[in-house]
């Protein structure tokens, strides 16, 4: 009879990330209860605490009971930043992660525990796509930046909501002087314009306070240097990068900032192109940055008229110029370079 000697695998199983863990934790978190999971390198399924109060020194505790290699996850919310900050020192990696991805893959009656559950398994299997998080201090740059997207989407909606009032009675906000009898509808229009005026002073203060980050920051100052690329956009770009080596290559930074589409293609057949899930305000930079180098005489302007001549559409050219634009930017957050111009002429040689 042959006797089959059992060996047993010391090492952990799992691989997350590059690395090795011992503990998978996930967390269920709101603002007055909070829910648990964990699972080891061996368990099979999480063993869960739940309606645990929702305290930093809970977590704190609780993670300090546990030996060996921790690696935690939290979904996305607007609490996240703060979480990540103060329990970032007690695990060996966290990851804050996409909370729309992980509901693609929910199924059954929704709860604190099956989402704790259900998120510790995804943690454990490598299926979490992280959203970037840092305790650095240019993470306080894009809170800073954030607020001012949501003052200046604040002044275009009650800009929106004037010309709607106007244009009631067949005026324009920006040319006509309001002549109406209506009370009502002057004591609208004259609060609009108080709110429109008072968050005009707001933006200014915020103008100032990006010249300031600019002449501390020599990234964002590099980055003005662009044709196209003002002061507000470089911050509002510095901002969304933050650190630019966490993207591997120029063609993942271009995904990112919604600049390519993925083909979709099976069996051989191409179905046409999907866009990415992208950062909205890279976008809006990129864009915005080409249209004003177009309007200019610059380098980037020459490129543009460079393409034309060799009978390239102006659409084409026109994307062109933006991921050009793109790559610059990327580079120079990368390697912490400056801006060169002209650059396009080494690869366009003949």
């Amino acid at each position: 009879m042959k006797i089959v000697k059992k060996v047993t695998n010391t090492k952990p199983m799992d691989y997350v990330l590059g690395e090795f863990y011992d503990h998978y934790v996930a967390i269920d978190w709101s603002s007055t209860v909070m829910t648990i999971s964990k699972m080891t390198s061996s368990s099979r399924t999480p063993k869960t605490s739940k309606d645990l109060p929702a305290t930093i020194a809970r977590i704190k505790q609780y993670l300090k009971g546990l030996k060996g290699k921790v690696i935690l996850t939290i979904e996305e919310t607007t609490g996240a930043q703060w979480l990540y900050v103060e329990i970032k020192d007690y695990v060996d990696k966290i990851i804050i992660c996409n909370p729309y991805r992980n509901s693609l893959l929910k199924d059954g009656p929704k709860n604190d525990h099956k989402d704790s559950s259900a998120l510790c398994r995804l943690l454990r299997a490598g299926l979490l796509k992280e959203v970037y998080h840092s305790n650095d201090e240019n993470y306080k740059i894009r809170k800073l930046t954030s607020s001012y997207n949501d003052l200046i989407k604040s002044i275009v909606r009650t800009k929106n909501q004037l010309s709607a009032d106007y244009r009631s009675i067949g005026k324009n906000y920006k040319k006509d002087i309001l002549e109406t009898e209506d009370e009502y509808l002057n004591f609208i229009i004259a609060e609009k314009r108080k709110i429109i005026e008072q968050q005009t002073e707001i933006k200014k203060e915020y103008f100032k306070l990006f010249k300031k980050i600019r002449d501390k920051n020599r990234t964002i100052k590099n980055l003005t240097r662009i044709s196209g690329i003002g002061l507000t956009n470089a911050v509002k770009l510095f901002s969304a990068v933050i650190d630019a080596n966490r993207f591997p290559n120029k063609y993942k930074y271009w995904s990112y900032s919604g600049l390519v589409k993925y083909k979709m293609e099976s069996g051989g057949k191409l179905y046409g192109k999907k866009n990415t899930k992208y950062n909205r305000i890279l976008k809006e930079v990129y864009k915005t940055a080409t249209q004003r180098a177009l309007h200019g005489k610059n380098d980037i302007r020459e490129y543009y008229e460079f393409m034309l001549r060799e009978v390239v559409s102006e659409k084409e050219a026109r994307n062109t110029i933006t991921r050009y634009i793109a790559k610059s930017t990327y580079a120079m957050m990368k390697n912490h370079t400056k801006y060169k111009p002209y650059s396009w002429r080494k690869s366009n040689r003949k």
